[in-house]
C-alpha cells in the first residue's frame, strides 16, 4: 500500500505500477471528457436544486479538509441568520433512500462516518445522506433549510449548484499529476476553470515559496482574486481514559484512516507533541478488535503517554464501552480558518447573487421577454436579470433597462429560420452562421453564473440555449399552436425531453405537448398588461417591425388615401422601436408624403405617428390594417378585426387568427376595400371580433412563469439568502 501511495502521490514512481495503471487512467480521462461534453451541451441532465447550494469539493483523492470547511460555512450561515443544511453521499454508508441526521443521532452503517461527525459538531443543522443528492436537497427544504452545503460534490455534476468551492491540499496538491488509478487526480487540473473559488488548505504546513508557486499554477485557471488560503486550528480535545489533555512535549502515538495522514502527523508536531509512531490505514477504514490490540502494543513499545487519532476515526472505532487502550485516547478537535475571511465571504456572497437570463428569438418574443423580465424584477429586486436575444440587438430589453448578454444578429430578413429559402440564403451571406457561433460562445461566458434559462420562442431557440448553456430551460412556446399545425412529433419529443416546464399559447396546445406543458393564459396577451380596450373611430396602421416596413408602408399609405375618399378621417400609424426614424421617414417622403408635427400629411389625409405600444395605440381603434406579426395578434385578441396581405408568412398567421383576420392581395386599394366591407357589415365585424378574442385567449402566462421560477425553482429563496449575506458584507 505504501508503494502505491508513493507512486500516485509522485514521491516515488514505480515503473510496474505505471505500466499497469496508466492505460486505465487514459480510459478514465476519455470517459470524463465524454461525460463533460454531453453535460456541457445539455445531453446529460443536471438537476436544478430548489435551494441555493454551495458545493465544497476537490479534484484529488485524499484529504483536503473538506469536513471542517463545510462546518465553517454552516456556522457562518447561522451567524447571518440563515438556516443551513448539509447534503452528502455518505461514503462507506449503505443508505438506500434519504437519511436525515440531527444532533449526531444516526447509524454509522447507514450514513457513514463523516456525516455523523458533521452532525455531532453542528447539532442544530440537519445533515441529509442521500445516494441521489437532489433527493437530499429536497428533504432539507422540507426540514426548513434555506441554504444547502454539498459535501464533496465537485464531480457530482448532475446536481446544479450556485457556487463551486474547490479545496487543494497545499502539501500534496496534484500528486503525480495523473488521473486515478495512476495518480490521485479525479479530474485534470484544467477542471479548476469550473471553480468559482479555490482555497489552498493546510497553508501553514508548507513554505511561502511552495505556496506562491501553487497559487501561480492555480491562477492559470482561476482569477487571482478568487484564490484563498486556509489553515487548520486546534480547537480543544475529546478525551477517553483521562480528564487531562496532553501537554506540549508529551509522547503521542498516532493512527489515522484519512485521505492525507501526513497532515495529521504534522499538525501534532506543530502543536508541540513528540510522535513516537504513526500507523496509517486506508481512508474510512473500520477498525477491528485486532487493530486496537496492535495499536495498543505499538503505543506501549514506543513509550507513549497517549494515543491519538482524528475525529473522523472516532466513528470507525469499536464501541467505546469495549474499547481498551493501554494509554489514554486523545482526539484533537480542529477547525478550518480562511486567512482572509472578510474578502472570502464577500466573494462568496457575490457568487450567490441570483442571476436570471431570458432568451428570445424574434421581436415579438423580445417584447414578451421584457414583460416577463419586468415581473421578475418586481418580485426579485436584488437579483440580476439579463437578456439573450437571438435576433437583432435586443433594443426592447435595453430600453427597459435589462443588460443584453448575446452578440447582435442583424440580418436582412430580421430572423433566424425562414419561410423563404431566398431569405435564408441572403441571411447566410450576411453572416448568419458567424452570428450563431458568436452567440454560442457568449453562452459559455455566462452559463455557470446564471440560474435556469427562460426561453421565449420556438424549438430552435430551445436547442440553441440547451447546446450553449447546458441547462434545461423553462420554455414559453410562442411560435406554434395547434392552430398553426401544432408541433411536429420530433418537436414534442424535444420539448418533453429537454425542458423543465413548457407554457403554451392555448389549452389545446398544452394537451398536445403532454405532461410537461401547461396553459395559464396567453403570453402574447400579457403584452397588453392591465388594458381595457374601448372601440372608437380610428383606423390603425401597422407597417411591421422589420426593415421591409420602409417598403411595405406604401401599401398602408395608399389604403389610407382610398379610405379618406370614402369618408374615413382618423388614422394612426405605430412605428416599431426597431424602425430607424431617418430611413422610415425618408421612404414616406419618397412616396409623396410630408412630415409635420408628428404626422404624415398628403392632401387632406393626416396620419398620426406614434411609437407607443399596441396597448396604448389601440385606444379608440375600430379596425387594423396591419403588416406586423405579434402586433396583429394583440389587436385581434382585443377584438379588433385585422386586415392584412396575402403572402406566405401571413397565411401562416391566418391559421392562428382564424376568422379574426382577412387577407387580400398586396395592394392599397384592395386593403381599403376590404376594410370598408368589414366596417359596413355589422355581422361580419362582430364575428371577426369574437373570433380574435377566442383564438388569442386571456393574459396570465408571464405571471405564472415568474412564480414558478420564484417558488418551485427557489429563486425567491436565493434572493432572500443573498440579501442577508449582503447585509453582513456591508
Amino acid at each position: 500500500m505504501k508503494i502505491y501511495m508513493h507512486h500516485v502521490r509522485g514521491t516515488k514512481r514505480n515503473f510496474l505500477l505505471g505500466l499497469l495503471f496508466k492505460p486505465l487512467a487514459w480510459v478514465s480521462g476519455w470517459v470524463i471528457a465524454l461525460l463533460d461534453f454531453l453535460r456541457a451541451h445539455g445531453l446529460l441532465k443536471t438537476e436544478e436544486p430548489p435551494l441555493p447550494l454551495i458545493s465544497v469539493g476537490n479534484i484529488t483523492y485524499g484529504g483536503t479538509n473538506k469536513t471542517p470547511f463545510v462546518e465553517m460555512l454552516a456556522k457562518f450561515a447561522g451567524e447571518c441568520g440563515i438556516s443551513a443544511g448539509i447534503v452528502t453521499r455518505g461514503y462507506t454508508g449503505h443508505t438506500r433512500n434519504v437519511a436525515l441526521i440531527l444532533g449526531g443521532n444516526g447509524d454509522r452503517e447507514v450514513t457513514g462516518d463523516e456525516p455523523l461527525m458533521l452532525s455531532r459538531e453542528l447539532p442544530g443543522i440537519p445533515v441529509a445522506v442521500a445516494r441521489h443528492r437532489i433527493d437530499g436537497v429536497k428533504a432539507l427544504r422540507e426540514a426548513g433549510a434555506e441554504l444547502v452545503i454539498a459535501d464533496d460534490a465537485f464531480q457530482h455534476k448532475a446536481l446544479g449548484r450556485d457556487v463551486d468551492i474547490v479545496l487543494i491540499d497545499a502539501m500534496c496538491p496534484f500528486g503525480s499529476g495523473n488521473l486515478i488509478p495512476d495518480g490521485i487526480m479525479r479530474e485534470q487540473v484544467s477542471a479548476l476553470s469550473r471553480a468559482d473559488i479555490v482555497v489552498l488548505t493546510k497553508s501553514e504546513q508548507v513554505s511561502h515559496e511552495e505556496l506562491a508557486s501553487l497559487r501561480k499554477r492555480v491562477a492559470e485557471y482561476v482569477p487571482e482574486e478568487r484564490i484563498f488560503t486556509a489553515r487548520l486550528e486546534h480547537d480543544g480535545w475529546l478525551l477517553y481514559g483521562t480528564d487531562t489533555p496532553p501537554e506540549s512535549g508529551a509522547r503521542v502515538f498516532a493512527f489515522s484512516a484519512i485521505g492525507s495522514p501526513d497532515s495529521f502527523r504534522r499538525s501534532l508536531t506543530e502543536w508541540g507533541f513528540v510522535i513516537s509512531g504513526h500507523k496509517q490505514f486506508t481512508d474510512h477504514h473500520r477498525y477491528s478488535s485486532r487493530d486496537i490490540e496492535e495499536l495498543g502494543s505499538l503505543a506501549i513499545s514506543g513509550h507513549s503517554g497517549f494515543i491519538a487519532c482524528t475525529e473522523k476515526d472516532l466513528y470507525n472505532l469499536p464501541q467505546m464501552t469495549s474499547l481498551k487502550f493501554p494509554v489514554p485516547l486523545v482526539i484533537p478537535k480542529v477547525r478550518a480558518a480562511v486567512n482572509e475571511p472578510e474578502r472570502f465571504f464577500a466573494v462568496l456572497t457575490d457568487c450567490l447573487k441570483p442571476r436570471i437570463v431570458i432568451a428570445s428569438n424574434g421581436y415579438g418574443e423580445d417584447a414578451i421577454g421584457v414583460t416577463l423580465a419586468q415581473k421578475l424584477r418586481e418580485k426579485l429586486p436584488a437579483s440580476e436579470i439579463c437578456a439573450f436575444p437571438l435576433v437583432g440587438k435586443g433594443d426592447a430589453y435595453i430600453q427597459a433597462g435589462f443588460p443584453v448578454k448575446s452578440a447582435p444578429s442583424v440580418t436582412p430578413s430580421g430572423g433566424v429560420l425562414k419561410y423563404s429559402l431566398k431569405d435564408l440564403w441572403g441571411d447566410m451571406r450576411a453572416g448568419l452562421l458567424k452570428h450563431v457561433r458568436a452567440q454560442l460562445a457568449d453562452w459559455k461566458k455566462i452559463a455557470r453564473t446564471v440560474r435556469t434559462p427562460v426561453c421565449v420562442g420556438d424549438v430552435y431557440l430551445l436547442l440553441h440555449t440547451l447546446w450553449g448553456s447546458g441547462a434545461r430551460p423553462m420554455f414559453c412556446a410562442t411560435a406554434k399552436t395547434v392552430y398553426l399545425s401544432g408541433h411536429w412529433r420530433i418537436e414534442r419529443a424535444l420539448i418533453n425531453r429537454f425542458t423543465l416546464r413548457t407554457w403554451t399559447r392555448d389549452a389545446k396546445s398544452a394537451e398536445q405537448l403532454g405532461k410537461r406543458a401547461v396553459y395559464s393564459g396567453s403570453p402574447v396577451m400579457d403584452l397588453l398588461g392591465e388594458h381595457n380596450y374601448v372601440k372608437g373611430e380610428v383606423i390603425l396602421l401597422l407597417p411591421g417591425s422589420r426593415m421591409r416596413a420602409c417598403k411595405d408602408v406604401k401599401l398602408l399609405l395608399d389604403a389610407a388615401e382610398e379610405l379618406s375618399i370614402s369618408g374615413e378621417e382618423k388614422f394612426r400609424m405605430v412605428l416599431a422601436p426597431t424602425l430607424p426614424d431617418a430611413e422610415f421617414l425618408e421612404a414616406c417622403l419618397s412616396y409623396g408624403w410630408r412630415v409635420n408635427d408628428g404626422r404624415l400629411l398628403r392632401g387632406r389625409v393626416s396620419i398620426d405617428l406614434t411609437r407607443e405600444g399596441v396597448a396604448s395605440a389601440s385606444e379608440g381603434v375600430k379596425i387594423l390594417i396591419g403588416l406586423g406579426g405579434t402586433a396583429n395578434q394583440l389587436c385581434a385578441g382585443l377584438g379588433i378585426p385585422v386586415i392584412s396581405i396575402d403572402e406566405k408568412g401571413k397565411r401562416v398567421q391566418k391559421k392562428l387568427l382564424g376568422d379574426s383576420e382577412l387577407l387580400v392581395e398586396a395592394d392599397g386599394h384592395a386593403l381599403a376595400e376590404c376594410a370598408l366591407r368589414v366596417l359596413r357589415d355589422a355581422e361580419l365585424y362582430g364575428k371577426m371580433s369574437r373570433a380574435g378574442r377566442e383564438r388569442m385567449g386571456s393574459p396570465g402566462a408571464c405571471e405564472d412563469m415568474a412564480e414558478y421560477g420564484c417558488e418551485v425553482l427557489g429563486w425567491r429563496m436565493r434572493e432572500r439568502v443573498y440579501t442577508r449575506l449582503n447585509l453582513w458584507k456591508n
